[in-house]
């Protein structure tokens, strides 16, 4: 009987182990549908996908030069970053973008890193158009 219970616990814990791991990539990408709104509120003030405004248009800016949005002027500091845009990179300039590139014009953070996910999640589901 001991051993029975054993068992049942034992494939319990698998089973429970197995769902976690299967959730976590989801969770470390980020959800695209809660980060349009997400980035609406909290980006969509000074940016859009598709239009410069206070800031450059996004579509495309997961894989994109840093500083190459045609049209943009970019502050000195953004134009000595260089390198690409990446998931992570995306993730430590939401962080801090005072802290990336000292003297950019941003200075928004956004603290939470499930926010930051989702936020990037939905940026990555927006490629550049052909």
């Amino acid at each position: 009987m001991l051993r029975i219970l054993a068992t049942a616990v034992v494939a319990g814990a698998v089973l429970v182990v197995a769902s976690l791991a299967a959730a976590a990539p989801a969770a470390a990408t980020g959800e695209a549908a809660a980060g349009q709104a997400l980035y609406l509120a909290r980006c969509g003030g000074c940016h859009s996908l598709d239009a410069n405004r206070i800031g450059p248009a996004h579509r495309g800016v997961v894989g994109r030069r840093v500083a190459s949005v045609p049209g943009y002027a970019y502050s000195p500091a953004l134009k000595r970053l260089g390198g690409v845009w990446t998931p992570a990179r995306l993730d430590q300039w939401l962080q801090g973008p005072q802290a990336v590139a000292p003297g950019a014009r941003m200075f928004l953070t956004v603290g939470d890193p499930a926010v930051r996910r989702d936020i990037i999640a939905y940026l990555a589901a927006n490629p550049a158009t052909p």
